[in-house]
C-alpha cells in the first residue's frame, strides 16, 4: 500500500488552501489599504466660451465688473463713492446721479468639476475633489479664444480684460481670471469603500474644520491576520508553490 500517495495529496490541497488565503487576504489588504498611484484626473474640462482648458480636477472662471460702490460716512462728511472691482452686480439704485451701475452682469461665475477622476484604476469621489482639493490660480493659453471674444477682451495679468487701458478701467469693464483646482498629497486621506476611494472620516472632519471624527471602527491592530498578508508575502507563497509542484513532478517522473 502506497502512503505516500495521500500524503502528496493532503500536500497539495493544503498549498491550495494557503494560495486561496493568500489571495483573499492580498484583495482585502488592498481594498483597505493605502492608494499606491496618483491620481489621474481623467477628461480635460473646458470653458468653452473663451476655449480656455485644463488637465487639473476643477477648472473655476471668476468674473468681475468695475463698478460704483456707496461709502457711507459719518453724518457730518455724508456718503461718498468708490470704484471697485465686484464679482457680483452691485445695486445702485439709491445712488446719486453719475453712480449708476449696469443692472447685471454680462457674463457669469461658472465651476466645473471632474467626473471621471480616477486613483489606482478606481473612481474617485467627487467629494473628495470638493473638500481637499486647493484651488490655484493659472494663465491659460489664450491661442483659442473666439474671435468675437477677442475684439473684446485683450490679456491682462493672468487673465483677460475688457478696459481699453487697464490702468484706467471704467464703469462695466470686465476682468476675467481662472483658477484650476489641485490635489494635495492624499496619504492617510483615503479608504477603498465599495470600489470608490472616499475621504476617511478623520480627514472630512479636518477639511470641514469640525470636531475630532470618530475612531476607525477598525485599526490595523484589530486585524493582525489581515494585515500580515501583504502582495509582496502572497509573490512569495506563489513562488514556494511553484517550487513544491516542481519537485513533487520530479520526483514522480524518477519513480516511473
Amino acid at each position: 500500500m502506497n502512503l505516500r500517495r495521500p500524503a502528496r495529496r493532503w500536500r497539495a490541497i493544503a498549498l491550495v488552501a494557503m494560495l486561496a488565503c493568500a489571495g483573499a487576504a492580498w484583495a482585502q489588504d488592498a481594498e483597505d489599504g493605502e492608494p499606491v498611484g496618483e491620481p489621474i484626473s481623467g477628461k480635460a474640462l473646458s470653458d468653452r466660451d473663451f476655449g480656455v482648458l485644463t488637465r487639473q480636477f476643477g477648472l473655476d472662471r471668476r468674473v468681475e465688473m468695475y463698478q460704483w460702490r456707496r461709502e457711507f460716512g459719518i453724518a457730518s462728511q455724508g456718503d461718498g463713492y468708490e470704484r471697485v472691482w465686484n464679482a457680483a452686480p452691485i445695486d445702485s439704485s439709491g445712488y446719486s446721479p453719475g453712480h449708476a451701475n449696469p443692472s447685471r452682469m454680462p457674463l457669469e461665475n461658472r465651476r466645473w468639476w471632474s467626473e471621471s477622476a480616477t486613483l489606482d484604476g478606481k473612481p474617485l469621489g467627487s467629494e473628495v475633489l470638493r473638500a481637499i482639493g486647493e484651488w490655484r490660480v493659472f494663465r491659460p493659453n489664450f491661442s483659442r479664444l473666439p474671435s468675437n471674444l477677442a475684439a473684446t477682451f485683450q490679456p491682462e495679468g493672468d487673465g483677460l480684460g475688457s478696459s481699453e487701458n487697464p490702468l484706467d478701467p471704467q464703469i462695466g469693464d470686465l476682468r476675467v481670471s481662472w483658477r484650476e483646482l489641485r490635489l494635495p498629497a492624499l496619504e492617510g486621506k483615503l479608504e477603498l469603500r465599495e470600489g470608490v476611494w472616499r475621504l476617511r472620516p478623520e480627514a472630512a472632519a479636518a477639511a470641514l474644520n469640525a470636531a475630532p471624527a470618530r475612531e476607525p471602527l477598525a485599526p490595523a491592530a484589530a486585524k493582525p491576520a489581515t494585515r500580515g498578508w501583504s502582495p509582496g508575502w502572497f509573490a512569495v507563497a506563489v513562488v514556494l508553490a511553484l517550487i513544491v509542484l516542481y519537485r513533487l513532478r520530479k520526483r514522480r517522473q524518477a519513480r516511473r
